[in-house]
């Protein structure tokens, strides 16, 4: 046994000493009491909630915060929660909610009109000031207006059709004036985040452990959820985990109640055991590779597209995935609002792939690699430690672009240079990639240059960029998060998917799943939309 992991185990040991594991039969009906030992692969950075995107941080958001709205996770329809009703007008650029009355913060404040204004002004607007982000979620917003103490209306400067599922997600969790008076650098401080949510922040070891704490007094969950009032469990415990042998050890063991990022590998034995894996899409965004034309190797088309066509995404997923990872027929996921099937443009031709090469005048030299001018086809690409196996999927690739004499070289994600590095495409030319959100805005927080920039534009997030843009691509993007008529809105969607395959800005590789694992006897675990855990309803079976 490692040091880690006798660690883990003393550690919860202890837990189940003091009484947190409810001995006896399994019951029927849902049981109060208990607290959820919830093991973590990575510690959380920032809960500022436009941040929540990173799915640590989402996690405890999703258990603290509340929301406008509410997407039902089975249908994707937006449902009442904090907001009772809304208006919406006929191009989209006004939006009036009627607000619940009788919610609070944790610290005893309203969350009313002014209370839901003040959120979005700041997720709408940003805060320069204090360095908080304009929420990626919220396009062409304008200002708000307090109609009366339970009515809010906002405005936008376009048609804002992604609005209304905006307010459902994670990015979107309402905190206290309190909250958002910090400035964003102070917000990774879990215990300085008010929100009005089930659970509140008990304590906190920073970057190992955090404690919640049921909210006594909760009594506005989305209205039309089966339970109501308080959460069943008294309490979660979330303890930072790293190393997936420990998390799965400590599940089986009884150690622990559930665990984040299964791997694909690990699935079968966790099943074995009579444990239930969860595996719910993130309905985003592909797990891709993404290419930074900035950089002159990968500048040409040619280029992008011979080594889409030399991917073997089958392979791939057969041999470090499983059922839970569909292979990608698009950029976005099957399950995603907008998709398109344009599984024929992805095919794996490796003689296709080689033609391109030769074309766009990579020759192979004597040491095997494609040689242009003097220069060698040499590629880099930083591993995404959030992604599965993403260090294993990108030496795979590295494998079968070898094959046509294209080098891809695989960095640590770990490395103290890869932040900086990764902003520079000479630098990384290569990148993997993904997002998850339920409405086909998630595309344009993709590809965006002032969202996540992933292909690295003139005038997006990094000033190392030359000369590289798409003007046609960004018309693209901004067409599809203005356009009202939800018709047209899913053609662009089409059309985008079409343009970034045809242009060989993406790889993608298969559909994203997040994956949990837990016991047989914690019941109601329920995720939202794109697939973050909400332990609300969530309760331990006498055992």
């Amino acid at each position: 046994m490692t040091t880690k992991l006798k660690r883990l185990a003393l550690t919860l040991a202890a837990i189940s000493a003091s009484g947190l594991f409810l001995p006896g039969a399994f019951a029927s009906d849902p049981v109060k009491g208990g607290t959820l030992i919830y093991l973590e692969q990575q510690a959380h950075t920032n809960l500022y909630p436009p941040a929540g995107g990173f799915y640590p941080n989402g996690g405890i958001l999703n258990q603290i915060t509340d929301k406008l709205t509410y997407q039902n996770p089975k249908t994707l329809e937006i449902e009442p929660w904090i907001a009772e009703s809304w208006t919406v007008n006929a191009d989209a650029t006004e939006y009036t909610f009627k607000i619940r009355s009788g919610v609070t913060f944790s610290d005893g404040t309203p969350l009313d009109a002014a209370a839901v204004a003040k959120n979005y002004d700041v997720f709408g607007l940003g805060n320069k000031e204090l360095k908080q982000p304009v929420s990626e979620v919220i396009n062409n917003y304008e200002r708000s207006e307090v109609v009366d103490p339970q009515t809010v209306k906002f405005y936008f400067k376009k048609p804002s059709p992604g609005f209304l599922q905006g307010t459902s997600v994670i990015g979107s969790g309402l905190v206290a004036a309190s909250t958002l008076a910090l400035p964003f650098e102070q917000l990774g401080d879990a215990t300085k985040i008010i929100g009005s949510g089930p659970f509140v922040v008990d304590s906190e070891t920073i970057g190992k452990e955090l404690n919640l704490k049921a909210r006594e007094e909760y009594a506005w969950g989305p209205a039309k959820l089966e339970h109501q009032g308080r959460p069943y469990l008294d309490g979660i415990k979330y303890i930072i985990t790293g190393e997936d042998s420990v998390r799965i050890g400590a599940l089986l063991a009884g150690q622990a109640d559930f665990i984040r990022q299964v791997q694909a590998y690990d699935e079968k034995q966790v099943e074995a055991q009579d444990y239930q894996i969860y595996a719910p899409s993130t309905r985003g965004v592909n797990n891709s590779v993404v290419f930074r034309p900035d950089n002159p190797l990968v500048a040409d088309v040619r280029v992008r597209k011979a080594l889409l066509h030399a991917t073997d995404a089958k392979e791939i997923v057969t041999t470090l995935f499983s059922a839970n990872y569909p292979q990608a027929t698009s950029i976005i996921a099957s399950t995603a609002l907008g998709y398109r099937d344009i599984s024929a443009k992805l095919a794996f031709d490796p003689e296709k792939a080689k033609a391109l090469l030769d074309e766009a005048g990579w020759t192979v030299g004597a040491n095997g690699l494609r040689q242009k001018d003097g220069k060698e086809l040499v590629l880099t690409a930083y591993e995404s430690l959030p992604q599965p196996q993403n260090k294993e999927t990108l030496q795979l690739v590295a494998q079968q672009w070898g094959k046509l004499g294209v080098k891809l070289t695989v960095l640590a994600g770990d490395s103290g240079s890869r932040i900086v590095d990764d902003l520079d495409p000479l630098k990384t030319p290569v990148s993997p990639a993904m997002v998850g959100r339920a409405d086909p805005d998630v595309i344009k927080s993709q590809y965006y240059p002032k969202n996540r920039d992933v292909l690295r534009q003139k005038g997006g997030q990094s000033d190392k960029v030359q000369s590289f843009a798409d003007d046609k691509l960004n018309g693209l993007l901004e067409a599809l998060s203005s356009e009202p008529d939800r018709e047209k809105r899913l053609a662009i969607a089409g059309e985008v998917q079409d343009y970034v395959v045809d242009q060989a800005y993406a790889i993608p590789i298969f559909e994203e799943p997040q994956a949990f694992a837990g016991a047989p006897y914690v019941q109601g675990i329920a995720f939202e939309a794109v697939g973050r855990p909400s332990f609300y309803s969530t309760w331990l079976a006498e055992h």
